[in-house]
């Protein structure tokens, strides 16, 4: 236990040591990039302070990529070479040739320089430099002022020099590190300002060893002009990285969280300079200041005064702002997503003369609007569901059964399925709850529609007949009719979710703000155009059976529900397209509202109404009297097969058929008894041609007997 506890604190120690190291050379290594970029800035604006006065040349300490460079570095370890194998002090016009050579030979490289060099003294013998005429693309020329005096020292201020003897390998801060698995025989410097040149550089120098103790030794050295690098501190997007200072990649001031920087060589802007960016708020994020894009140089120096001054104007002013909810893009706080007023405020304005100006606003009561439209619609829902149970309870009552209990509880059902759509709409929309509203609304429609229909259907067909034989549709035979019509609207409900399955977008209602909307599209369209056909269809049904009576008035109230439900739906089609195209989603949410009550509870109240109330008055088991005045008679009820009798039969309750009989042969009889009263009574006169008349003896009196086969074949319609 000792051993593995004292492994876990040497382990957990050790992990320590390296977090802190990498968290060293991390603030190393930003500390060096904001140094480097101050001076980037101060060359770039002139703000040179000693530079240029007292010091010629300032190095940064941000390496450079090298790769770009490697033609020239090679031709210099190749005259290094050279230098190394004829001498550096016999050969001075070697030293020209191979100086000239080098600027001739590549056109990044500015000037070059090769210096002989006493290896016991340190003093400069000789020195060949050459350099482009004017620092341009001009030709080379030969400096012979302004360079390294024979017979002294080289000023070790020179960035591109370091005497190998006092730093073995030189290993001089002045240098960058070698590429790892390349064999350099120089080092490349570190960037640096010429003020002589007003250029960029970087140096490749290579020391040259003496053959002996006392010999001469070499050093050659060119400079490469890298002033046409830019400054890219936006992250790296792999495009033109190759003429941009990679180290600087990322080491904008923008706040990432909130902005983006965007650089402006894409504005047309290049070159050393310190903040050549812009800070734009990223989408979802805005600033009141400066249209929300900040100019990089001004937020460097903002940034740089909360480093030195604890100053906050880079935290307040050049950090966007977060946009309202649901906003991609905004200019300001402005909400983009359309308010759903949960608690909605209802105000009136009070009556007031124009001699008072201005009328008061009274503030006269305060609910929750969409809560109370919901717990309304939910309360419909269970009183749907009681109404099934009451029906239920009652169905033995004549009032209820010569309608069919069985359609009438399944246009209950489809009610309260439409009812629910309310709730379904209720939330902000997503997917399911597009899917639950186009269920409820379609479904629930299909359902109720269809009892209504089929009752209404049945009264139509019997109430058409013309023939003697009596039309009989009983529940069950309905039932068959109307299964299939709820499997196709099951069948395509059913494959529009699971192909093209409804989901939620955004709108935007009158003031441009944005809401959730369930997606319509083609599948939409054809159901909308199917139920405006089945509501024609269902609408003419009704125009045929206008004039047909039933017992307790059914047939005219579900005629007059179905009139509704088609107004209704109209009606609602034309406020949305017409007066509110653009409602926000309270509006919507209450025209929802009000298409449910208008088309749902209006059927119920008139279907179901009236037989309530009956009931309630003890009046469920009577008959319609004024529909028994109006010679109505049990086989025109919606059910189409009558009650069966539960008293003493008398004329209104037996079958139609066994009725119809009887006043044909009651019509028979009272016939019989005109045609025997006129034959045997003598003082009555035939008429030659009347009905009595014999027709092969004028004026002879047909027999009764010879006439009594007429007679029995002739009925009261006939006569």
């Amino acid at each position: 236990m000792d051993s593995a506890f004292f492994s876990l604190m040497l382990l957990s120690m050790v992990l320590l040591y390296h977090v802190a190291c990498i968290s060293a050379k991390s603030s190393v290594k930003r500390d060096s990039i904001d140094s480097s970029l101050q001076v980037i800035h101060d060359v770039a604006t002139r703000s040179l302070g000693s530079l240029c006065i007292t010091e010629k040349f300032r190095s940064l300490s941000v390496p450079l990529e090298t790769a770009r460079f490697e033609p020239a570095r090679q031709k210099a370890d190749l005259a290094a070479t050279l230098l190394q194998d004829l001498g550096v002090a016999r050969h001075n016009g070697l030293q020209d040739a191979i100086s000239r050579n080098l600027l001739v030979s590549d056109t990044n490289i500015l000037s070059a320089r090769v210096l002989a060099i006493n290896a016991s003294t340190g003093q400069l013998v000789n020195c060949a430099w050459w350099q482009r005429q004017g620092l341009e693309m001009g030709g080379p020329r030969k400096l012979t002022e302004g360079i390294p005096e024979v017979g002294q020292r080289p000023d070790p201020d020179y960035p591109w020099y370091e005497d190998a003897d006092s730093s073995p390998g030189l290993r001089s801060p002045k240098f960058m590190d070698s590429p790892l698995k390349v064999s350099y025989r120089g080092w490349w410097t570190y960037p640096y300002y010429s003020c002589i040149s007003r250029k960029w550089l970087t140096s490749y120098s290579v020391p040259i060893p003496s053959p002996g103790r006392h010999g001469m030794k070499g050093y050659l050295s060119l400079d490469v002009d890298v002033s046409n690098l830019e400054v890219n501190q936006c992250e790296d997007d792999h495009l033109g990285s190759y003429s941009e200072i990679l180290v600087l990649h990322g080491t904008h001031k923008c706040h990432n969280l909130t902005s983006k920087c965007v650089y402006r060589s894409q504005l047309g802007l290049t070159g050393w300079s310190r903040g050549s960016y812009q800070c734009k708020c990223r989408p979802g994020f805005y600033s009141p200041h400066h249209a929300g894009i900040f100019n990089g140089t001004i937020v460097e120096i903002a940034w740089q005064e909360q480093e030195t001054n604890n100053s906050n104007a880079w935290s307040t002013i050049f950090r966007c702002k977060q946009c309202a909810p649901g906003c991609h893009h905004c200019f300001g706080p402005e909400p983009c997503l359309a308010t759903y007023n949960w608690p909605f405020r209802y105000s009136f304005l009070s009556f007031c003369p124009e001699t008072f100006g201005v009328c008061r606003v009274t503030n006269v009561f305060l609910f929750n609007f969409r809560t109370a439209i919901l717990s309304f619609s939910v309360f419909c829902v269970f009183s749907t569901l009681a109404l099934i149970v009451y029906m239920y309870r009652h169905k033995k009552l004549k009032v209820f059964k010569v309608a069919s209990p069985i359609f009438l509880a399944i246009t209950l059902v489809g009610c309260g399925i439409m009812y629910l759509e309310m709730a379904a709409i209720f939330p902000v929309l997503d997917k399911y709850s597009c899917i639950a509203t186009k269920w409820t609304r379609h479904l629930g429609f299909c359902i109720t529609y269809t009892a209504l229909l089929m009752k209404t259907w049945r009264v139509s067909l019997t109430y058409r007949v013309k023939s003697a034989h009596k039309v009989k549709l009983t529940d069950k035979q309905l039932l068959q009719w109307m299964v299939p019509i709820l499997l196709v609207m099951l069948i395509y409900l059913g494959t529009w979710t699971l192909s093209d399955t409804p989901i939620a977008e955004d709108i935007k209602d009158s003031t441009g703000l944005r809401f959730k909307q369930c997606s319509y599209n083609w599948w939409d369209h054809s159901l909308a155009i199917g139920e405006v056909l089945f509501l024609a269809w269902g609408v003419r049904v009704c125009y045929n059976v206008r004039n047909a009576e039933s017992l307790y008035n059914e047939a005219r109230l579900i005629s007059y529900a179905i009139y509704n439900i088609a107004l209704v739906n109209t009606a609602m089609v034309a406020i949305h397209l017409l007066i509110f195209p653009q409602a926000g989603p309270d509006i919507k949410y209450l025209l929802g509202f009000v298409r449910t009550q208008l088309s749902t509870t209006v059927t119920i109240g008139l279907v179901f109404g009236p037989k309530v109330l009956r009931v309630l008055r003890g009046q469920g088991d009577q008959w319609d009297n004024r529909a028994r005045s109006r010679g109505v008679t049990a086989s025109f009820s919606l059910n189409g097969i009558g009650l069966v009798p539960e008293e003493a039969p008398d004329l209104y309750q037996e079958n139609e058929e066994l009725k119809e009989e009887i006043q044909k042969l009651a019509a028979q009889i009272e016939f019989m008894k005109i045609v025997y009263m006129e034959v045997n009574n003598r003082h009555l006169k035939p008429k030659s041609g009347s009905y009595f008349t014999n027709l092969n003896t004028p004026g002879a009196v047909q027999s009764p007997l010879a006439k009594s086969g007429c007679l029995l074949t002739k009925s009261p319609e006939d006569l």
